[in-house]
């Protein structure tokens, strides 16, 4: 028989955390514990990461929630991608946890030649939004850093302002030298977006993620067949949970990217539904972290390290946090390493 319980963790950014949805300051996470009542002292552990306004599961009843499927674990073990379909991000920390427990308790997930410290994932540098000064700041540290690929967030500034700091990126650096990522957060108008991505194909930007709000399926399917620059579905996704409604979003949308975030989308099964549905349409993929704790994302970064995926993840936010919780996840030259003590 199983018992769970579950621990509130409130994290704290060491800088202010600047969306076009908002400033974060800080936000909540909690930890799903399980094991089995014979063998009490192997556990197995996952997070609940909670987005403000952007998580399905960031709801007044939450807590009630997860105190339901802690008092009637056996119960949800059973078939818990089901039973949790609308709850994504209690859904992952179970997954997580019941994967933890059945390897042992000991945080490796998936086994791989990354957890065994043989190789790593590239990964980009997130730039946060801010004035130009601090944003400046930003990208000067992530290329001190090594990274190869940064990824800006625009639509909080006026967006001359925005285009001029990434035309002076590019005048020092060639696409074949450094790849530079926009995420709009939904920012834009349908009419607003055709002129952005007209200016972002000038400088040759490798990809743009949400350009508008979600929501907005046939504008989106609009700007996807005429834009001059890849667009990435990432709000978009969320809150489209069977495999069915997958398929019909990315048929109908046609995008050129589609953006997996385990804590939103509702863990490792249901992210790989997405995968599999994407490769069979030719759309491209890559993994992002939402910020989650290094619990969280320990376990997105080794089963990302599993799926072959050439292309820079979006792993690198362990470090925006100054109370995080312990880690063998290291960054390094913009590369993501696991490397546990000798």
């Amino acid at each position: 028989m199983y018992k769970a319980s579950f621990q509130l963790h409130k994290l704290y950014f060491k800088e202010p955390g600047g969306t076009s949805r908002g400033v974060l300051t800080s936000k909540l996470s909690y930890y799903l514990s399980v094991w089995n009542e014979d063998e009490p002292g192997i556990v197995g552990t996952g997070e609940c990461s909670i987005l403000p306004r952007l998580s399905i599961d960031d709801r007044p009843d939450l807590e009630n929630k997860l105190s339901e499927v802690c008092g009637n674990i056996n119960d949800y073990t059973v078939d818990l991608h089901h039973s949790l379909m609308d709850w994504p991000a209690v859904r992952f920390a179970l997954e997580t946890a019941l994967i933890d427990l059945h390897k042992g308790g000991r945080n490796i997930l998936f086994p791989s030649s990354f957890t065994d410290g043989l190789t790593s994932i590239p990964i980009n540098g997130l730039i946060w939004m801010g004035n130009l000064d601090e944003m400046s700041r930003r990208i000067e540290a992530k290329l001190q850093d090594g990274f190869s690929c940064l990824k800006l967030k625009i639509g909080a500034l006026d967006t001359d302002s925005e285009l001029s700091l990434l035309r002076s990126l590019r005048k020092r650096f060639s696409p074949e030298t450094i790849e530079l990522r926009v995420d709009a957060n939904g920012a834009f108008t349908p009419t607003q977006a055709k002129r952005i991505l007209e200016e972002l194909a000038k400088l040759k930007i490798h990809s743009i993620e949400q350009p508008i709000r979600a929501g907005h399926e046939k504008e989106m399917a609009t700007l996807c067949a005429n834009t001059p620059v890849p667009i990435a579905l990432d709000e978009e996704l969320i809150g489209v949970n069977r495999p069915e409604e997958k398929r019909y979003l990315l048929e109908l949308i046609k995008p050129q990217y589609i953006i997996l975030k385990p804590s939103l989308l509702g863990g490792f099964k249901a992210s790989e539904e997405w995968i599999k549905h994407a490769k069979s349409l030719g759309t491209g993929w890559w993994v992002t972290s939402a910020l989650e704790a290094n619990t969280g994302l320990n376990a997105i970064a080794q089963w990302t390290a599993t799926l072959g995926n050439p292309m820079p993840q979006g792993l690198g936010t362990g470090q925006v946090f100054s109370n995080n919780t312990g880690s063998f996840l290291v960054v390094e030259n913009g590369h993501l390493h696991y490397r546990q003590p000798v």
